[in-house]
This record gives C-alpha cells, sequence and structure tokens, in this order.
C-alpha cells in the first residue's frame, strides 16, 4: 500500500490495521507488475501534462512531478529502489517514491485518476510493445525458413496424410506451409494491436471524473487511435489479454506441430532430417543416442500456453462488473505467456538453422507406397476419356497388381500395366516419375517447382 512521507497509509484515516502478513503476502503483486514500471511512469508523466494544460495543476507542480518520475526511472533501471510489498504494487511503489522525493505535491500525481484505469492503459501499452517483439520474431523465422526453402526447391519428399504416403511434394513446398502458419499468427497479433488501440486513461475508478481533463490530449500522447467509450467497461475490460493469450496459445500449437512432425521425421523409422549436434543431447546410460531434445521442450511448452488463456478465461467467466482484485492475477499470466513463447520462437528460428534433409532418404522414401497412384487416376481421365470414378477403379486394380507382384508402381512394365487397361501406350510411363509429378501440380498453391520459386518471391515482398 502506499504511503506519504510520514509512512501512512494512504488509506489510513479510513482502515485503521495493518494488513496481515498473510493477506499482504498474496495481496502485493510487485514482484511481478515491476516489469511496468517504464510504461507506468510514461503514463503518469502525460497524465500530469495534461493536468496541467487543462490548469488543474501549476506548471511548478508539474515540473517536480516530472523531475520526481524521470528521477526514479534512473533509480529502477540502475536497480537503486527497494521495492515493498508494503505499497502492494508498481504504482503505490512509485507514487512512495515520488513522495521522499518531492514531499506533499507528489499527492497530486493522482489528480482525476485511479489505479484502475492506470494499470489497464500501462498493460496495454506494455502488450503493444510485446506483441510487436513476437512480431520480430516471426519475421526473423519466417527469414530463416526462406531460406532453407531456396535451397530445396527440388529435393523431392513424400507428403503424408495419416502419416501415410500420399503424393509427392518438394521438400520447400512443406517449409513454405510452415510460412503459412506463421504468417496467420503475424495478423492475429497485428489484429490484437487494431482492437486494443483504445484509451483508458481517465476513467478512474468506474464512472470517470469530475475534473475537466482531456482525454484526446493523452490518447495522442500515448499513441492511441482513440478514447475508451464507457467507463465501466473500460476497467474490466480484459478481452486484450485474451487476445493476447489466445494468440501466443495458436502460436505456440502451430510451432508443437512443427516439432511433433521433426521429431517424427528424426526417427530411425523415418530418418528423413538429421539435426546438428547444438540441438540434441544424450542419453545417460545409451552412448548412441542423439535425442531431438529442443524439439520435444517446443512441443511440451505448448500446454504452459494453453494453461495460462485457461486461467485467464476462468478468472473472468465469473467476474460482474466492474473491477476485481482476481484481475490483478492477469499480469503474472501475460508475463508469463509471453516469456515462453519468445523463448519458444528463438529456440526455433536457431533449430532451423540447424538440420538439413536427408535428400536421398526423401526420394527413396517418395518412392514406396504407390505415391504416383492420383498422378495415373488423372491420365487416364485426361487422355483416355474416363470419369474420375472410373479412372480410381482401373487405377485401383493396377495397385492391386503392382501389390500382388510386390512391385511399386514405376517396376510395372507396360505389359502389366495393359492387363488392367489395355489402351495404354509408353507414354503413361512418364507419369511414374516423381520429378514430373511434382512439376504437374501446377494449380494456384501447388507443389510444382514454379509455384514454388513464386510463392519464396512473394513470401520476400511481404515480410
Amino acid at each position: 500500500m502506499s504511503k506519504n512521507k510520514n509512512n501512512q497509509a494512504i488509506w489510513s484515516s479510513r482502515i485503521k490495521k495493518s494488513t496481515s502478513n498473510a493477506f499482504l503476502k498474496v495481496g502485493s503483486s510487485i514482484d511481478v507488475d515491476k516489469r511496468l514500471y517504464k510504461e507506468d511512469i510514461k503514463v503518469s508523466k502525460i497524465h500530469v501534462e495534461m493536468l496541467f494544460k487543462q490548469k488543474i495543476i501549476s506548471f511548478k507542480i508539474k515540473n517536480k512531478i516530472i523531475y520526481g518520475l524521470e528521477k526514479i526511472e534512473r533509480e529502477i533501471r540502475n536497480n537503486k529502489v527497494q521495492f515493498s510489498k508494503r505499497y502492494e504494487d508498481i504504482h503505490m511503489n512509485i507514487e512512495k517514491r515520488l513522495f521522499q522525493i518531492i514531499g506533499d505535491e507528489a499527492g497530486y500525481i493522482h489528480t482525476a485518476r485511479s489505479r484502475n484505469d492506470q494499470v489497464i492503459t500501462d498493460f496495454k501499452i506494455w502488450i503493444k510493445t510485446a506483441s510487436k517483439n513476437i512480431d520480430l520474431k516471426l519475421n526473423k523465422i519466417i527469414t530463416s525458413i526462406l531460406k532453407l526453402a531456396e535451397k530445396n526447391i527440388y529435393t523431392i519428399m513424400p507428403g503424408f496424410t495419416h502419416l501415410k504416403n500420399a503424393q509427392a511434394i518438394s521438400f520447400a513446398h512443406y517449409l513454405l506451409a510452415y510460412i503459412e502458419m506463421f504468417n496467420r499468427d503475424k495478423k492475429r497479433f497485428a489484429n490484437n494491436l487494431v482492437s486494443l488501440n483504445e484509451n483508458p486513461l481517465g476513467v478512474a475508478a468506474l464512472s470517470g471524473t469530475t475534473f475537466n481533463i482531456d482525454r484526446n490530449y493523452t490518447t495522442r500522447k500515448l499513441g492511441f487511435e482513440k478514447p475508451t467509450s464507457n467507463s465501466i467497461d473500460t476497467v474490466s475490460d480484459r478481452d486484450f489479454v485474451l487476445d493476447f493469450l489466445y494468440s501466443i496459445s495458436v502460436c505456440s500449437m502451430h510451432i508443437s506441430r512443427i516439432a511433433e512432425e521433426l521429431i517424427i521425421w528424426n526417427s530411425d523409422a523415418y530418418n528423413l532430417i538429421t539435426i546438428s549436434d547444438k540441438m540434441v543431447t544424450g542419453s545417460s546410460i545409451m552412448p548412441q543416442k542423439k535425442n531431438p531434445d529442443a524439439l520435444e521442450y517446443l512441443r511440451g511448452k505448448s500446454g504452459r500456453c494453453y494453461g495460462n488463456l485457461f486461467s485467464m478465461l476462468t478468472i473472468l467467466k465469473g467476474l460482474p462488473l466492474s473491477y476485481f482484485k482476481d484481475l490483478q492475477d492477469d499480469k503474472e499470466i501475460v508475463f508469463q505467456a509471453n516469456d515462453t513463447i519468445m523463448d519458444c520462437l528463438i529456440i526455433f528460428e536457431e533449430f532451423i538453422k540447424n538440420f538439413y534433409p536427408n535428400k536421398k532418404q526423401m526420394l527413396d522414401l517418395a518412392s514406396t507406397g504407390h505415391i504416383t497412384a492420383t498422378d495415373l487416376a488423372d491420365y487416364l481421365v485426361k487422355n483416355h476419356s474416363m470419369s474420375f470414378r472410373k479412372a480410381y477403379q482401373k487405377t485401383s486394380a493396377i495397385v492391386n497388381l503392382a501389390e500382388k507382384k510386390k512391385k511399386n508402381l514405376s517396376q510395372l512394365s507396360l505389359e502389366e500395366l495393359k492387363i488392367i487397361e489395355p489402351k495404354l501406350t509408353n507414354e503413361v510411363l512418364m507419369v511414374f516419375d516423381l520429378k514430373n509429378s511434382v512439376k504437374s501440380k501446377k494449380s494456384y498453391g501447388g507443389t510444382s517447382f514454379e509455384n514454388i520459386k513464386r510463392m519464396i518471391m512473394k513470401y520476400r515482398k511481404i515480410k
């Protein structure tokens, strides 16, 4: 709780007994929200500038408060401030220190505002910065993926459905799928910035203020688009927190899916990729092991991100309007989620630079499982005037023949193919060439080499 220079609690005239130590331990948030000190000081400085502009405080008081706030910011930056749980949060710790520096005139700082509108303003500004930092990390990841894709345009591998060989694709095409996922993440964070761009400062505790304040002034100075419209909703609103946590959860889910896939590809059963020793660990008992622990870390952290989102949803679901102490936990939840996703993004960016495809194994695996069967069906439709369903049945019969003879489709002779469809000529044999299969998928969004090159150029321009 905040105290004046005489070490008296702000609300001591009303509440006579000291806060119990047990309650103080859980009621104080300073250990968490001290991360907001820059935002809190920035908001306070602009607030007092507005108060002076509106002739609510004098020039002298305004200057003294700003002087004190700037001194406090330097002290905090240099680790010269000892925060106290007795003053509850970052706002009151700063106010208490301001009293020590400039005296009773520090009391003017809280004119026409409450901690309710102050904290949500601080928090929105912090989340703005955090979202932009996440966007920068996503850009770095996209750049790294693009570099890897450019090196592997002609690297052929099997595309999977149900983890079964489905159709031949370019490894670069697979990588570009990841970029699509991360671009959607970028869009979500960008949309959040739009939706939270309303200034809460000035609504005070819940009903506004009797002072002649200028909320448009603080809105401009703080970088918001407009002031919030309803004071009750403003201090109650944590939708912007949910949006941020949801975006983090989806991003962590994308990373987890990719990590799971690469773990499978790194397994001895697939052996499609090799991971640098920088990103693996060994076994305490099995000397031969190289374990993809970095990927497993990334996969596991999605659970923490989901938990943060569910925690906030659970807190909010039972709250009437307007402000309640329950909302204090929002900052710890957000900070933990942000730190987790930032760690994951840093590790994943490094991982992208430290693994490479086993090209021969990719090609060999793509050569199994009758992976060009759909190409054959398409060929029959285009060249032998069949409906797709009839072509499907013919192709199924050819696949059955290949399995009976313990051959892959590409190993069947023309004579064997003619057993099922007598009209076939030597031309059909080109259908089974994996490079031709990939090359032929020219529809927009398909895996053809030309499409991939165009998409890489497009992504570079977007980024």
